[in-house]
């Protein structure tokens, strides 16, 4: 299947939501599976149907380095565990989202991850029958249970993960290090905690970008 069929057909989906209030939609998955790529993706095809589409990150709610590794850089725990604000998410996005009125104002940030400090982001009408795309890692967790109107998962190969985050970022020891110690381990608390598959409305496999494959639709 091509990558354009694919986009069209989870735009159908998105648009078959029908809410009359606006939707939030998680793009969920590992490091490096192409989650912004795939979101951004999405919002020409759907601002083309009338939809309007705000994006979002969970990048965008992480907590302070010193909470993020308070457990240790490399620990696989304190990644899963301590690396986003979940109740900042939740108050200032997905919960006006869920609220049933319309339109609704939002704020798609709250942390800034290179001055590691707080920020208060200009507030993002959302109108009735807008979609907000979120992407990130582990947004299937309980935390944000019930948040999401549909949850795509994207899957890729640990292998796979590796090298595109190594292509990203620049191959180093030290990125390596972080790979095998932090993000895939992880990741893999993830998977055994929530398992993202099942929890997920589509699941694709994004390991040939070019290709995805949706693997599970329901």
């Amino acid at each position: 299947m091509s990558r354009e069929a694919v986009i069209a057909e989870v735009c159908g989906r998105i648009l078959g939501l029908g809410c009359a209030r606006p939707a939030a939609v998680a793009i969920d998955g590992p490091d490096a599976a192409g989650k912004t790529t795939f979101a951004d993706a999405l919002v020409a095809p759907l601002q083309t149907r009338g939809v309007a589409v705000v994006r979002a990150s969970v990048d965008d709610f992480e907590l302070p380095r010193a909470q993020r590794h308070a457990r240790g850089r490399y620990s696989a725990k304190g990644y899963y565990r301590d690396s986003f604000g979940y109740a900042a998410l939740r108050a200032l996005l997905l919960d006006p989202l869920a609220s049933g009125l319309s339109p609704v104002l939002v704020r798609t940030r709250a942390f800034d991850l290179a001055s590691d400090r707080p920020v208060a982001a200009p507030p993002v009408v959302v109108p009735a029958g807008g979609i907000v795309l979120v992407d990130g890692v582990f947004l299937l967790r309980p935390e944000l249970a019930g948040c999401w109107d549909l949850a795509i998962h994207l899957e890729i190969a640990e292998e796979e993960s590796t090298r595109r985050a190594l292509a990203r970022g620049g191959d180093s020891l030290e990125l390596r290090r972080l790979q095998e110690a932090r993000y895939l381990p992880g990741h893999r608390l993830y998977r055994d905690e929530v398992d993202p598959r099942a929890a997920a409305d589509i699941v694709i496999d994004n390991n040939d970008l070019r290709h995805p494959v949706i693997v599970v639709s329901r």
